[in-house]
């Protein structure tokens, strides 16, 4: 639901800081840079005040200014614009939206008589490809514009609700794995939120409420309403036929996009939420290679996102698979809003997902104290307060670490004598030395506590008394469950539902590890049968897989009968 008002006190003016925007952000290119680009586009003039592009266009284009300059704009939260920065002579306009194609956050507008080069979205795909200087000026400064909107999010997009609540971490959740900046203001505590819920008439059952550009309002949204309404979704072609359909962003996922459309194939991925998987779950992942300092699992997803787009490829969000049609060539991915994608290859990357508890109350305290990611997000709800986290895993202690920075003690619970089993042996020492984090072994939850809202943990552990903890925060990261219930009996499952795969028979060319009984349906990461459950493991696979998918693309050339 949707409705349009005005409530100006959501924002205030965009601070300085964002405006002096260091030289890496706004770079200028040189004149022999500049003329490297012309080939690229086309001259084109604007009269002072004209808009070059708007806030929500789609496959806007790309402007290097040769004389005059244009004003970037965002939204001021209430239904007017702030000034961000300037662009001026061999300057340019764009950040990450222009890469992908999907609705741009912020305007374009000439203040004087402008004289620019416009290059279409393909062409500065090609021009990244081809000019490589000038590519990486290109997208580093992409990357850092947005850096800063999100860093100095004002009025463009506001969440308003109990940051408690379970659907407005959901929100939340979403616009941060897609890289959207916004603001969240909290009814329990936020004196400008509460007035927020009385100019728009909003009362507890319905929120949380998302207020766009300080006009527009969308009630209790799902994350495909809000992807919609600000575009981030992706205008699918229903006639066009894909190389290479990918299902999940996770790593495994975003490996293979990454490598198939630098290999020149045409390349989609589908993904439920948005990058990252189950790894955009980790605070600081620090045995990955080449990342000595650690990164974060979301921000390795955007990477790996920016990478895939650098080539070419399309990303679906907010649209999962709901059914994988394997009885026809080529291949048809329905998708739950309705849309069908077609693909020559399949490569299922939709991983893994954790357990629940098998305690009664669990559910009644699902997105009320039970997590299931340990991000910034969940982090500022444990500030000063005890939490529990359940697992053994590296995610789990990865979360315990991150949680004892702001939580006052972290109690991380596992069933088995310890921890070297199952956990990397960084983490292990960093868990026992920590004066923040209690390891219990052998022990196991046996009820929670709480009304509207988790309020208390019971856990026993064996031999020893129950122990009951005031714990309004619950992280649990035990087991995996296959996220394979939308392939419909497509592939071969083993009996704890992970994707069989190795697979030669049926006209396969050659032997894949990835190969599932389906020719020309591939399966990497966590949702494949024994694999590593490691994020350098499923790269490893994402990108591996690709040599496969060419052997079979040969096996299975296009024609005029391919589709039917």
């Amino acid at each position: 639901m949707a409705e349009t008002a005005q409530f100006s006190t959501l924002s205030s003016p965009v601070s300085a800081t964002l405006r002096e925007i260091p030289g890496e952000a706004f770079p200028r290119l040189t004149p022999e840079m500049v003329a490297r680009i012309v080939p690229f586009g086309r001259e084109d003039r604007f009269d002072g005040g004209t808009y070059l592009y708007e806030v929500g266009d789609r496959e806007v284009d790309f402007f290097v200014i040769l004389n005059g300059s244009v004003d970037v704009l965002e939204s001021d939260g209430h239904g007017g614009h702030a000034l961000i920065a300037t662009h001026r002579e061999n300057q340019f306009t764009g950040e990450l939206h222009h890469l992908s194609g999907r609705a741009v956050l912020v305007c374009g507008r000439a203040t004087v008589s402008t004289s620019v080069i416009r290059l279409s979205r393909a062409s500065l795909l090609r021009l990244v490809s081809a000019e490589q200087d000038i590519g990486e000026i290109i997208l580093r400064s992409f990357i850092l514009r947005r850096a800063r909107l999100l860093e100095h999010a004002e009025g463009g997009t506001v969440v308003v609700g109990n940051c408690r609540a379970g659907d407005t971490v959901r929100i939340q959740t979403f616009l941060e794995r897609n890289g959207y900046p916004y603001r969240c203001l909290d009814t329990e505590t936020d004196e400008i939120a509460r007035a927020a819920m009385e100019t728009f008439h909003a009362d507890a059952d319905s929120l949380p409420i998302v207020v766009l550009n300080g006009v527009r309002v969308l009630t209790r949204p799902t994350n495909r309403d809000l992807a919609e309404a600000l575009g981030i979704t992706e205008r699918l072609n229903p006639s066009h036929l894909y190389d290479v359909v990918v299902v999940g962003a996770g790593p495994s996922g975003l490996a293979a996009a990454v490598y198939a459309a630098s290999e020149g194939l045409d390349t989609l991925i589908v993904e439920a939420v948005g990058p990252g998987g189950q790894a955009s779950t980790s605070s600081r992942i620090e045995n990955y290679l080449g990342f000595p300092m650690g990164i974060s699992g979301q921000d390795l997803a955007r990477r790996a996102q920016i990478q895939a787009q650098k080539f070419g490829a399309r990303f679906v969000v907010a649209d999962a698979a709901w059914r994988l049609d394997c009885t026809r060539y080529p291949f048809a991915v329905q998708l739950e809003g309705g849309n069908v994608v077609l693909g020559r290859s399949v490569v299922v990357a939709t991983g893994a997902r954790y357990r629940r508890l098998d305690i009664p109350e669990s559910q009644r305290f699902e997105g009320k104290g039970i997590h299931y990611a340990a991000t910034s997000i969940e982090a500022q709800l444990c500030e000063g307060t005890e939490v529990v986290v359940v697992g053994g895993g590296n995610s789990a202690g990865q979360a315990a670490v991150f949680l004892s920075a702001q939580a006052r003690h972290v109690h991380l619970l596992v069933r088995g004598d310890g921890l070297s089993d199952t956990m990397s042996e960084y983490l292990i020492d960093r868990i026992l030395l920590s004066p923040r984090i209690t390891l219990h072994t052998r022990s196991e939850i046996t009820s929670l506590l709480g009304d509207n809202y988790l309020a208390g943990v019971r856990w026993q552990q064996h031999g020893n008394e129950r122990s009951e903890r005031p714990i309004s925060n619950l992280f649990l990261m035990i087991g995996a469950v296959p996220n394979t219930d939308w392939l419909d009996g497509c592939v071969e499952l083993d009996n704890r539902g992970f994707i069989l795969t190795g697979y030669a028979e049926n006209g396969m060319p050659g032997n894949s590890p990835y190969a599932t009984s389906i020719p020309g349906v591939f399966a990497v990461g966590d949702v494949r049968a024994k694999s590593v459950k490691r994020v350098a493991s499923g790269v490893g696979e994402g990108s591996v897989v690709v040599h496969a998918i060419h052997s079979w693309l040969a096996s299975k050339p296009v024609s005029r009968e391919t589709i039917r």
